[in-house]
């Protein structure tokens, strides 16, 4: 048995089959960790969401922030974006069934000494902090008031976490740290427009994972969003996003040895 890490596929549906082939998965045997963002700006999201759903408990999915756009378009509370590619999706005669199941997926995956999620977590969070502040987004996701939250969660103030924030403010912050944030303060104040290397972090701000005294260092944190990166493999750190949507490369990685397994993604 063996878990397989794999970066935001997007609708690269295609280049997810071969690397399934390259790491031999066998769904009676392993498990698929993915880390977000299965669909969008990719040709084939319909068939990812169809695949994915259909491994039941031989995948684990952390949700996104193009899978909760596609969430929000299906509701009204979001507008199509002209490089959208969630139409086939949209109009499937499957579409409420699937969509049910992507809006019951995790925020956040804990398990062992991995957590998985989107994006990032801030650094006053505990990775025990960060799973229960999930919990209250997943929740809401779930209740059967949900089109309430969802007219709600996106915006990107407040740009920093408080205790005491409460309603909606409270989950649209949880949201964007996990699903949309790269750069932040070292008090955790977060910066949503630049999408570059290192190097492009606005004056003040710094990659997430590298704030000081980060709270959730002593786990390995599993991520994706954050293309410009590439694959990083480090002893706290694995950022799984190596640009397939861009032509690059969508990667795998084996969490019982770190072994990488990448295949050419090419124009999609």
């Amino acid at each position: 048995m063996a878990t397989y890490a794999i970066g935001d596929i997007q609708g690269c549906f295609e280049a997810l089959q071969r690397l399934l082939v390259k790491i031999d998965f066998d769904r009676q045997r392993d498990r698929l960790w993915l880390v977000g963002d299965l669909v969008n700006r990719g040709p084939q999201s319909l068939e990812v969401l169809r695949y994915v759903k259909n491994l039941g408990s031989a995948a684990v999915t952390v949700l996104g922030n193009h899978d909760l756009h596609l969430i929000m378009l299906a509701e009204g509370c979001s507008r199509l974006r002209d490089d959208d590619t969630l139409g086939p999706v949209l109009a499937a005669p499957d579409r409420d069934e699937l969509l049910e199941w992507l809006r019951r997926q995790s925020l956040m995956h804990v398990e062992n000494d991995f957590a998985m999620v989107h994006a990032g977590l801030l650094p006053q969070w505990s990775v025990v902090r960060a799973r229960a502040l999930a919990g209250e987004v997943e929740a809401a996701l779930r209740a059967g008031n949900y089109r309430k939250f969802l007219a709600h969660m996106w915006g990107s103030e407040p740009a920093a976490w408080r205790d005491d924030l409460t309603g909606w403010a409270r989950l649209r912050v949880i949201v964007n740290a996990m699903t949309r944030m790269r750069f932040c303060t070292p008090e955790g104040v977060m910066e949503f427009r630049a999408k570059g290397e290192l190097a492009s972090a606005p004056p003040g701000y710094l990659p997430w994972f590298k704030a000081p005294q980060r709270q959730s260092a002593g786990h390995a944190l599993i991520t994706g969003h954050w293309s410009a990166l590439g694959l990083t493999l480090a002893e706290n750190l694995l950022t799984l996003d190596s640009g397939c949507l861009w032509g690059g490369r969508l990667s795998a990685v084996r969490l019982e040895d770190r072994a990488v397994f990448q295949v050419d993604c090419g124009d999609v």
